[in-house]
C-alpha cells in the first residue's frame, strides 16, 4: 500500500509500505479521508517520544471496511483501542485504560495510508448523506465533546446560562465551541491568534471571535467555563486569568507541559481544573450522532488535499500558511 511515512523530524515520504496485519476480530479499513492533528505535528517536529520515526502517523480517519466483520460498511473510526477489561474500561472510561493503543503510535501504524487495521467495535456506521470528509472529523470533535461534557458537569450553573471561552480556533478548539452550542451553551467566545482562521470560525456557527490581546484586556474572571484547546504556557495563563471565582477550566490541548497555571489564584478562588484526554466510546458515538443529524453544523470548513501532497500540508501548517482549522488528506 502507499503511505505517508514520518521518517525524521520535518520529513515525510510518500512511499510503498506493507499493508497492516489483521488480528482476529479486527477490520481492514480502506482509508477515504484522514485529518492532520496537532499531535501529528508534534511527532513531525520530533517532539513526541511516543512516536519515533519511522512511523505512519494519522488517526482521524473514515473509510470502508474491506476485510473482517461488516465488509462494505462505510465507517468513521474511533482510533483508541483498549483492553475492555480493566477498571477504567469497565466504568466506561476506556480513554484511561493503562494498556490503550491508538492509531499512529506503536504498535499500531496510523491512517496516513491506504489501509488501517482496527477492532470492529471501534467503528461507527456513516449514513448515506454524510461524506467521509465530514465523518473523519468525529475524532477531533469528540475531544471537544468530551471536554465540554466534563466541564458542564463541574459547573455550578446550567450550561445555557454560562459565559464560555474557548482558547484556540484549531479543530480541537472549534470542536469544543461547536460542542458547547450543541450541548446547550448560548454565549461562546473563541480566542484565536491567527487571522487567517477567522473566516472559517465565523462561518462555522454564531460565535464571538476575539484575539488573545482582547481577552487579556478584559477584567479578570469574566467566564464561567474556559476550555484551553491549545495547551501552551501562555494559554494556561489566559485561562487562569479568565475563569471566574468558582469557575471551571478544562485543559485539552497538549502544546507543552510547563508553566502557565496561576495556582495561587486557582486555590484562593476555588477554580476547578480538569484535564480532558481524548474521549470515551460513548462520547465518540454521541459526537458521530451529532455530526450525522447536523447539530455540529455543515462541517465544510476543512481544507481537503491529496495525501501525496501531505508533506506540503504539514509545511503549510508549520509555517502558518494554513487558513482552515483542519487539513484533511485523501489517499
Amino acid at each position: 500500500m502507499k503511505a505517508l511515512v514520518y521518517t525524521a523530524p520535518k520529513t515525510l515520504a510518500w512511499r510503498q509500505e506493507p499493508a497492516p496485519m489483521l488480528p482476529p476480530g479486527e477490520c481492514l479499513v480502506r482509508v477515504e479521508a484522514v485529518g492532520i492533528c496537532g499531535s501529528d505535528m508534534h511527532a513531525y517536529l520530533g517532539h513526541d517520544e511516543r512516536r519515533p520515526a519511522p512511523l505512519i502517523l494519522g488517526h482521524e480517519a473514515a473509510g470502508i471496511v474491506v476485510e473482517g466483520p461488516g465488509v462494505g460498511r462505510k465507517v468513521t473510526v474511533n482510533p483508541l483501542a483498549t483492553c475492555g477489561e480493566c477498571r477504567a474500561c469497565r466504568s466506561g472510561r476506556n480513554n484511561l485504560c493503562p494498556s490503550r493503543q491508538i492509531l499512529s503510535m506503536a504498535p499500531r501504524q496510523g491512517a496516513f495510508a491506504e489501509f488501517i487495521a482496527i477492532p470492529a467495535e471501534n467503528l461507527v456506521d456513516i449514513p448515506p448523506h454524510v461524506s467521509f470528509e465530514q465523518a473523519c472529523l468525529a475524532e477531533p470533535l469528540a475531544c471537544g465533546w468530551h471536554g465540554v461534557r466534563l466541564g458542564s458537569q463541574a459547573l455550578d450553573l446550567p450550561l445555557v446560562e454560562a459565559r464560555c471561552l474557548v482558547i484556540g480556533g484549531g479543530a480541537i478548539g472549534l470542536g469544543a465551541a461547536l460542542a458547547l452550542k450543541a450541548q446547550g451553551a448560548a454565549d461562546v467566545t473563541i480566542s484565536e491568534a491567527n487571522p487567517r482562521r477567522i473566516p472559517a470560525l465565523q462561518s462555522a456557527a454564531a460565535f464571538t471571535i476575539a484575539s488573545p490581546d482582547e481577552i487579556m484586556s478584559e477584567a479578570p474572571g469574566g467566564y464561567d467555563l474556559v476550555i484551553d484547546g491549545v495547551g501552551f504556557s501562555a494559554t494556561r495563563a489566559t485561562a487562569s486569568r479568565a475563569a471566574r471565582p468558582g469557575g471551571v477550566i478544562v485543559h485539552i490541548g497538549l502544546g507543552d507541559a510547563s508553566d502557565g497555571l496561576d495556582i495561587r489564584r486557582m486555590t484562593l478562588q476555588e477554580i476547578s481544573f480538569i484535564g480532558a484526554y481524548t474521549y470515551t466510546p460513548q462520547d465518540f458515538r454521541d459526537t458521530a450522532a451529532a455530526i450525522f443529524d447536523g447539530r455540529l453544523g455543515s462541517l465544510d470548513w476543512a481544507d481537503i488535499r491529496p495525501m501525496e501532497q501531505g508533506a506540503a500540508a504539514f509545511s503549510d501548517i508549520l509555517e502558518g500558511r494554513a487558513s482552515a482549522p483542519k487539513i484533511i488528506l485523501k489517499p
